[in-house]
């Protein structure tokens, strides 16, 4: 059942015609730090700020280079000096909000995957008159937390409407394939998709920052259950992996995931996968950056403080799929 506070959430939309794509060095990876300096300063006159993004982003996975595209395009226009940390360890990211804390910044950004890891990060951020965004991961936490605002999908909406999907589809076995346990976000999707979907709906856990353990493990469950149908993936890298899975695992299961990247579209343009989720990363990372530079600037709150701003879901399947593919060659969807 949606929250009532869900019905006033908003459909984030863009407000530039144009965003302007500075060069900025380094790319986000398990541990890494990289910061945007030299970036010439964006269309904003106003004072430089210094705003630091901590995600849970691990090493190499391009959905987070995305949202990192997306931060980067709001600095330059904003004026922002953009630091962006991430670790997907829970207490690794606890300790790299600590140290964004140490550095007196005029804001944070900050996804939650384990919101009680970063509770007392978030608090101690608060008490030093940090102001502190939500993104991506976290729908069900950032209010209780104290976040300003919130940037992402409603995973289990998101959820429900896969499993509806899945429905439509004729589906009757889905494996739902979880690539980091424990991470609340990925779980709300799976059990979302339970709550609509008609059929059976199985959870599998991977070790997702393994590879060749990810594809092995899917493929040893689809030869020991012909019975499974559908492999419902949650990341785009993640779904590459099942559609060699199912083929050496001889199944005739069908793949579809949630989000999307370069490759993933085109696994969509040639069949191998039938649908993706699109929860608009670039979107996310823009929106938090702007967001926090419009808060020092104006005082302004998305949504009041009191609902999210919905990036997503959108589906993204063989009948829309051009709509997107030169954002995706661009590196931006």
């Amino acid at each position: 059942m949606m929250r009532r506070t869900r019905k006033f959430a908003l459909t984030a939309v863009t407000t530039a015609a144009v965003l302007t794509l500075a060069a900025c060095s380094g790319s986000g990876g398990k541990g890494a730090e990289t910061q945007s300096g030299g970036v010439a300063a964006g269309q904003a006159d106003t004072p430089r700020m210094k705003i630091i993004m901590v995600t849970h982003a691990p090493a190499g996975d391009t959905f987070w280079d995305i949202i990192q595209k997306g931060a980067q395009a709001a600095a330059a226009k904003d004026n922002v000096d953009l630091t962006y940390t991430s670790d997907p360890d829970a207490p690794k990211q606890a300790a790299l909000l600590q140290n964004a804390i140490d550095q007196k910044p005029d804001g944070i950004a900050l996804t939650m995957p384990n919101p009680d890891a970063l509770a007392d990060g978030i608090a101690k951020a608060k008490a030093a008159g940090i102001p502190v965004v939500g993104l991506n991961a976290g729908v069900d936490s950032w209010q209780k937390l104290g976040l300003l605002e919130y940037f992402g999908q409603d995973e289990s909406i998101a959820g429900q409407a896969f499993g509806n999907k899945l429905d439509d589809a004729g589906a009757k076995h889905a494996l739902c394939v979880i690539q980091t346990q424990g991470q609340t976000q990925l779980e709300a999707r799976c059990n979302g998709v339970k709550q609509t979907f008609k059929g059976q709906t199985e959870v599998l856990n991977v070790n997702g920052e393994d590879a060749t353990a990810t594809q092995s493990t899917i493929q040893a469950k689809l030869q020991q259950d012909k019975s499974i149908d559908y492999v419902v993936t949650l990341g785009a890298p993640i779904a590459l992996l099942a559609v060699k899975s199912v083929s050496g695992a001889g199944s005739s299961a069908k793949v579809t995931t949630f989000d999307l990247n370069k490759a993933l579209v085109a696994a969509i343009k040639d069949g191998s996968v039938l649908w993706a989720i699109d929860q608009q990363p670039f979107l996310q990372g823009y929106l938090a950056i702007d967001a926090l530079w419009l808060y020092k600037y104006n005082g302004d709150i998305s949504g009041g403080g009191i609902a999210p701003v919905l990036t997503g879901p959108a589906f993204i399947d063989k009948s829309n799929v051009d709509a997107v593919s030169a954002f995706a060659d661009r590196g931006t969807r």
